[in-house]
């Protein structure tokens, strides 16, 4: 018990943050400080805008940008990550609200944020990085399309139709604004999100989101336009409760929650790395973001807070103003917090269409083209994993896209590592016995003959392989050489013997030769090998296996001995 006790406690100490990571925050506090203030400017209009997409509230978005930005920030593995609301979680949370309510949503991020902590603690977080590329372009490109459909209703003025599927919400703004045009709301948001591109591509160190934000609330309050507001919002965060908890939906909220904590995970962990690579310098630790992530989804439903995840815009954005450390994302956590405690009542004149604007470009910006180019003009495999994965997004659930992406992609990396599996027949080797006449040689060949098994010996390959090799005729003898075989799996194992009893069945005599360290182990669990080592019939080098052949064949008489 003991023991136990011991390890557990060292499993949750290697996912607390390290004393030095939390010392780093006094270095260079200008510089992080101005960071975090710059994250801060472009987080703001964000957190409003997804916090309403998912249906929670302004308020919602703002109390993750606030709770989880800031634990994340203490607790995660990522020096540079800034966390919030994400578009990608507000298109999963859309059917949850849809059909719990906001007590459902908040009750998923709590068991979402324990099973996040879970999956630290087993040290999961290093998996995450398998995902293939092919498989996160198209998610992106995917979740950037929901995004900006998303948008419609409020981009055009019309009610949101009662559905989770956002092109069918899409199709019927465009068909209530045909009938009812409402000019000004989709002016709007053409304005904001015409300032967010162009501004972007040539000052991308201008907040241009906040200014076009501010700037036509102003015009829409002086010039008393007929615009959706965000409306009223609280001063300040709500005291943590945990009052929407029901303890009899929980079984009915497994699902989701493990949907949203496997986007959490990896959205995170992706947008971690993404900061390294801008960097160079700085290297997350996978399992102790998790952990952060975890904590912060757990404490951030306690205030009314969606579920939360890294946020790859605003980490960006807080790597390229000059961060170095957590104090960054910190510090736009706790200015977010500051603008909720002050200024909630200007907050909540700020028009719908507005932010509406600021999504639309946002989606925009968050395909990669070059990236995605890449993709499409480097294999057709790669082309059509992006493109399901995409589309899928677009028209399934956002998990179930990436699960599907990720069974095809490997399915197609199987294809292709069992094109490179070869076995390759040999001319018996004349270098063996040179005191022997070229006469025997020539009748040896006749009975001997050798394959050369290359590459991996696994089920997406063995069958074709070795059921082609047990069709050989005209020998008496076939030697096996495998010390090129790089695997073996069971499957490989089971069709490797089936191969050699159906040789031998035919009067063949099998011969193995060097099986690399490693690979005996499946092949004696299935008795492949213990009974053709009994025989005298596995080697360590082909030059055995031949002569042990040789000698077998000139014993039974059917190759005579020759005189040398």
């Amino acid at each position: 018990m003991t023991g136990v006790m011991v390890a557990g406690w060292g499993r949750l100490r290697s996912v607390l943050p390290e004393r030095a990571a939390l010392a780093a925050m006094r270095d260079q506090p200008r510089n992080n400080l101005l960071a975090g203030l710059t994250v801060a400017i472009v987080a703001l209009p964000l957190a409003l805008g997804f916090g309403v997409s998912s249906g929670l509230g302004a308020a919602s978005g703002l109390a993750t940008a606030v709770v989880a930005g800031s634990l994340a920030a203490l607790f995660g593995g990522s020096a540079l990550q800034v966390s919030g609301t994400s578009g990608a979680m507000t298109v999963v949370l859309m059917p949850i609200m849809s059909d719990h309510g906001a007590s459902g949503v908040l009750t998923v991020g709590l068991l979402a944020g324990t099973l996040l902590v879970m999956l630290a603690l087993a040290r999961a977080g290093r998996y995450m990085s398998l995902v293939p590329a092919p498989v996160v372009a198209g998610f992106t490109v995917g979740m950037a399309g929901v995004i900006g459909l998303q948008q419609f209703p409020h981009a055009l003025g019309v009610p949101a139709h009662d559905s989770d599927k956002v092109a069918v919400v899409a199709w019927h703004a465009v068909i209530d604004f045909l009938a009812r045009p409402h000019w000004w709301a989709m002016s709007v948001t053409f304005i904001v999100a015409a300032a967010l591109l162009v501004g972007a591509s040539l000052r991308p160190n201008v907040p241009f989101s906040l200014l076009a934000v501010v700037a036509v609330t102003l015009g829409a309050e002086l010039a008393e336009l007929p615009l959706a507001r965000i409306g009223h919002l609280p001063q300040g965060l709500p005291a943590p409760s945990l009052g929407f908890l029901d303890l009899d939906v929980i079984p009915s909220l497994i699902a989701p929650a493990i949907a949203v904590a496997a986007l959490a995970s990896m959205e995170s962990l992706l947008s971690a790395t993404v900061a390294d690579n801008m960097t160079g310098r700085h290297r997350h630790d996978p399992d102790r973001e998790l952990f952060g992530q975890g904590i912060a989804n757990l404490v951030t439903p306690l205030f009314g807070g969606m579920p939360g995840t890294g946020a790859i815009v605003r980490t960006a954005v807080n790597v390229r103003s000059g961060a170095t450390s957590r104090l960054a994302a910190l510090a736009h956590a706790l200015i977010l917090g500051a603008i909720v405690y002050t200024a909630a009542g200007l907050v909540s004149k700020i028009p719908l269409a507005a932010l509406a604007g600021v999504l639309l470009a946002t989606s925009v910006r968050m395909v990669e083209r070059d990236s995605v180019r890449a993709m499409w003009r480097s294999t057709r495999s790669d082309a059509a994993v992006l493109v399901l994965t995409a589309v899928a997004t677009l028209t399934l659930d956002t998990v179930l896209a990436i699960i599907l992406g990720l069974i095809v992609a490997g399915a197609l990396a199987l294809r292709a590592i069992a094109r490179n599996v070869r076995f390759y027949r040999e001319p018996l080797r004349h270098d063996l016995q040179p005191q022997h006449t070229e006469d025997e040689h020539a009748l040896l060949a006749e009975h001997i003959v050798t394959y050369r098994l290359d590459g991996p010996l696994f089920f997406a390959a063995a069958h074709r392989l070795l059921m082609d090799l047990s069709e050989v005729t005209g020998v008496s003898v076939v030697v096996l050489r495998m010390r090129l075989v790089s695997t073996i799996d069971a499957s490989g194992a089971k069709v490797l013997s089936d191969t050699i009893e159906r040789l031998e069945g035919r009067g063949v005599m099998v011969y193995v030769s060097g099986i690399p360290d490693g690979h005996h182990q499946p092949l004696e669990a299935l008795g492949v090998i213990a009974r053709l080592d009994q025989a005298g019939q596995v080697f360590a080098t082909t030059d055995e296996a031949i002569a042990a052949a040789r000698e077998r064949l000139h014993s039974s008489g059917i190759v005579p001995r020759l005189a040398g």
